[in-house]
């Protein structure tokens, strides 16, 4: 066997971490040495929104109705036409979506830091994701 076609003891240590899908144990731990808290809190939750079977914000378009997984970042009571209007803002990891629950000044439950899953159609206002009335789920 030539010097060339010998493996040596640091590539074979790395082939033996390294994982079906191609990265690396060392370069997944440097990733996350490197990643900011809030870059991994974001790819976590959207790992488990996707895992739940919910479609990003980032994929969602206008007029779709969409089922859609996060956790509750503000809790906000804002009047629309006045009509008391409880507002909430849902982040996936991936994107927020503003949640509107008209005629509604508290939801038993809903508060900031809270998992939730919500279902509704989708539209977009001034360039945000926005869904009225949603069907939702309280999530541990």
């Amino acid at each position: 066997m030539t010097e060339h076609a010998r493996t040596s003891p640091a590539a074979q240590s790395a082939q033996a971490v390294q994982p079906a899908g191609g990265r690396s144990v060392f370069r997944r731990a440097l990733d996350r040495l490197t990643t900011t808290s809030e870059e991994l809190e974001a790819r976590d939750l959207l790992e488990e929104s996707i895992d739940r079977g919910s479609t990003p914000v980032m994929r969602c378009t206008s007029g779709e109705r969409v089922s859609v997984s996060g956790t509750i970042r503000a809790l906000t009571l804002r009047p629309v036409g006045g009509v008391p209007a409880l507002e909430a803002e849902l982040f996936d990891g991936s994107g927020t979506l503003t949640l509107i629950w008209l005629g509604r000044r508290r939801i038993p439950g809903i508060d900031p830091g809270r998992s939730l899953s919500v279902h509704g159609r989708l539209t977009r206002q001034n360039g945000r994701a926005v869904m009225f009335n949603p069907a939702y789920e309280l999530r541990t």
